[in-house]
């Protein structure tokens, strides 16, 4: 009875949190478009009896996703958000590794200065970090004025409402997400492997290669799928630094819900990016596994 308790509890969280709100979307999508409230049809109504449920779901349809299927734009925005969220990720890898790997060697009384460090951003409002990156990037913005006071540049360069602003926001907002697993990794590592390595020939860069990233490597995984997983669906910071210009499934989402009240269409939208993302969080769940199997 203690394990069932003890299985019932995050068991109920998922089912309350997760499957019941799923389930209510996916019938949304099988719906049609209506004016009315709520904005779709049909309603379930058990006063209908039997007879009443078996009409229900009569009703129901997949027209919504045969539709997500002939307009470019849902295909084009899924595409775009695949390639944005890779090229974040690959992006954030590049610059929070050289951040960790620097806190893990750095002398112990330090670390946990630098930890606070990279957990300080969270402390403030993630809109009102987004927003000052807008005064940040925009024309008048600090950065141009420091470029042309340096005489790097001539006139101010056009950075907000691009996908250079979006790479810019997104490494900025999960740069933790990636800094802290690769940093956890990095920290357990055996420092006589590489004394070990170097003197059996191997230069420090060659040891770094053959010993150091091999053994971050459930690190950099775990980082890459924090930072992935949430990206490809981001709303907030395309929305604010990309412009109409930069297409992504999270905006083309919030359209279909706020602007257009296409609830059955919004919600096929959703369930095919939940389906999406079912994949790398299954990888991500192996990887864990495997990881916690190794260390024990």
């Amino acid at each position: 009875m203690r394990r069932l308790a003890l299985i019932a509890l995050p068991y109920a969280w998922l089912l309350a949190l997760f499957l019941v709100p799923f389930g209510i979307v996916l019938k949304i999508s099988l719906s049609d478009i209506a004016l009315a409230i709520p904005p779709y049809t049909p309603t379930l109504d058990f006063s209908g009896g039997w007879a009443g449920l078996k009409s229900f779901v009569s009703q129901l349809d997949f027209e919504n996703f045969v539709f997500l299927t002939t307009d470019d734009l849902y295909w084009k925005a899924y595409l775009s958000s695949l390639q944005i969220a890779v090229i974040a990720t690959f992006l954030t890898l590049l610059v929070g590794y050289p951040i960790a790997y620097g806190m893990a060697n750095a002398p112990d009384h330090w670390r946990a200065t630098l930890m606070m460090l990279v957990i300080l951003p969270f402390w403030t409002s993630f809109l009102i970090r987004v927003y000052s990156w807008m005064g940040i990037l925009s024309t008048e913005g600090y950065l141009n004025q420091l470029l042309l006071w340096a005489g790097l540049i001539s006139e101010p360069l056009t950075i907000l409402n691009t996908p250079v602003a979006v790479y810019i926001g997104i490494v900025y907002t999960y740069l933790p997400f990636m800094i802290l697993p690769i940093y956890s990794a990095l920290e357990r590592m055996d420092g006589s492997l590489l004394e070990a390595a170097e003197d059996l020939g191997c230069s420090r860069l060659t040891a770094f290669w053959l010993v150091t990233v091999p053994l971050s490597k459930n690190g950099i995984v775990a980082g890459c799928f924090l930072v992935f997983i949430p990206t490809i669906g981001e709303f907030v910071i395309p929305s604010l630094l990309g412009g109409s210009q930069t297409l992504m499934i999270g905006k083309v989402l919030w359209e279909e819900f706020f602007n257009n009240r296409d609830w059955p269409v919004a919600s096929a939208v959703a369930v095919v990016l939940l389906l999406i993302l079912i994949v790398p969080i299954i990888l991500f769940q192996r990887n864990q596994q495997k990881q916690q199997e190794a260390e024990g």
